[in-house]
């Protein structure tokens, strides 16, 4: 008898390894952060008693907790689990969930907050914001921006800060934008499929996701003004139905994910993602010029870049071949350039903006909005444009190398 349980304990051991790699399944994503809005001495926005502090964080700990049971290997990530701000100051606060995600290496970072219109208490659904600038904030002048005391927020109004800002937003689409939109439009997907009215994807400034080293998205769950969407943000089946749905958002951008590693060849992580450096970045505060803050950002440089759970470009540098029918004329081929800027209106090469590259800067053209680009050290190789890229930086936190033709930016 002792043999025989012996033997039938020696062939469970045998096959235990094979039935634990069953259960991790492959995901597209491996850390995941998850981000309760407000917390602690800043409620976010009160109704009737409810306020936004305590919806988003029993969502935040909903979803954490559907994707440890759903998602085996996902590891969760919080920025915080109770009733508590981040620092003293709103500022301080973004900037500090930021930094609990890029620090835990997150490959997805989600921040839940509940929306509010005092004028328009009909208002209702559910959107998901990216970063970017609308055409809204486009037009807006600093007092309107932050009529509203906004901190959240950038302000544009300074001239050096917006072309930071906005040289980064262009970034994105070599980076994590299209990741991130990705995440968006999985979200409000699923938002219509538990019958929540879509609101829609849009571009916002938001400090928290400019700070944010990962695909990210702020998604606004509900109207605390909308006394049907409070009853139903504060009830217990309203926020667990929210939560699956965000769940389900994660799983289907991990599917995502994984089709885009197998459609450029099953590679899992590029050699530059989640290659990260500490760069003076403007902290874009209410005050006409911003003070220098110490945040991480991605390399992102040029198409090569891409998110830890994304797919790399294809080999920079090649030439298109001409059209059928050409007159044989070859292209001029693929060059390299740091660029500093990106502008909707023409600089003077001398002007102030290009610092010590003054009178060193070229233009080169793109297209709209920020028709104008500028750049230095351009080269034939990506790898020699990139040995100027930490000198640079010294004075363009931003800067990064893209691919250029005869004078104009190209992909």
């Amino acid at each position: 008898m002792h043999m025989r349980r012996l033997f039938l304990f020696l062939i469970v051991l045998a096959f235990l390894p094979h039935a634990l790699v069953g259960q991790n399944t492959a995901h597209g994503v491996k850390v995941v952060v998850i981000d309760a809005g407000h917390g602690g001495s800043d409620p976010g926005a009160c109704y009737g008693s409810v306020c936004e502090k305590e919806v988003t964080l029993k969502v935040a700990l909903a979803l954490g907790k559907f994707i440890e049971e759903g998602m085996p290997g996902v590891q969760v990530v919080y920025t915080r689990k109770t009733d508590k701000s981040l620092a003293a100051s709103k500022i301080d606060d973004l900037q500090a969930r930021a930094n609990v995600a890029n620090k835990a290496g997150g490959d997805l970072f989600i921040s839940i907050h509940c929306n509010a219109a005092d004028k328009a208490p009909t208002a209702r659904g559910a959107e998901t914001l990216v970063m970017g600038e609308s055409t809204k904030e486009q037009s807006y002048n600093s007092r309107a921006l932050y009529e509203n005391n906004r901190d959240d927020l950038i302000d544009m109004s300074d001239a050096r800060t917006a072309a930071i800002v906005r040289a980064y937003i262009q970034n994105l689409q070599f980076t994590y934008g299209e990741f991130s939109m990705a995440l968006a439009r999985c979200m409000q997907n699923n938002y219509i499929g538990i019958g929540r009215h879509s609101r829609g994807v849009r571009p916002q400034l938001l400090r928290v996701l400019y700070a944010t080293d990962m695909p990210c998205v702020l998604t606004e769950i509900g109207f605390l003004s909308n006394d049907q969407e409070r009853a139903y943000l504060r009830s217990e089946k309203g926020q667990n139905e929210i939560a699956r749905a965000l769940y389900k958002s994660v799983k289907d951008y991990s599917s995502y994910v994984l089709n885009a590693r197998r459609a450029e060849g099953g590679q899992s992580k590029p050699a530059t993602s989640k290659t990260t450096t500490t760069t003076q970045k403007p902290t874009t505060g209410p005050t006409s010029k911003p003070a220098s803050g110490s945040t991480q950002k991605p390399t992102a440089s040029g198409a090569s870049a891409k998110p830890a759970a994304g797919t790399t470009k294809t080999s920079a540098g090649s030439t298109r071949k001409p059209a059928a029918g050409a007159t044989g004329a070859t292209e001029k081929p693929v060059r390299y350039v740091v660029q500093l800027l990106a502008c909707s209106k023409p600089i003077p090469l001398t002007g102030p903006e290009f610092k010590g590259y003054r009178g060193r800067v070229r233009e080169y053209t793109a297209e709209p909005p920020y028709r104008y680009k500028y750049g230095v050290y351009e080269s034939a190789t990506r790898q020699e444009a990139q040995q100027h890229l930490s000198e640079v930086r010294r004075s363009f936190p931003d800067a990064f190398v893209v691919r250029c033709r005869d004078g104009r930016i190209v992909k």
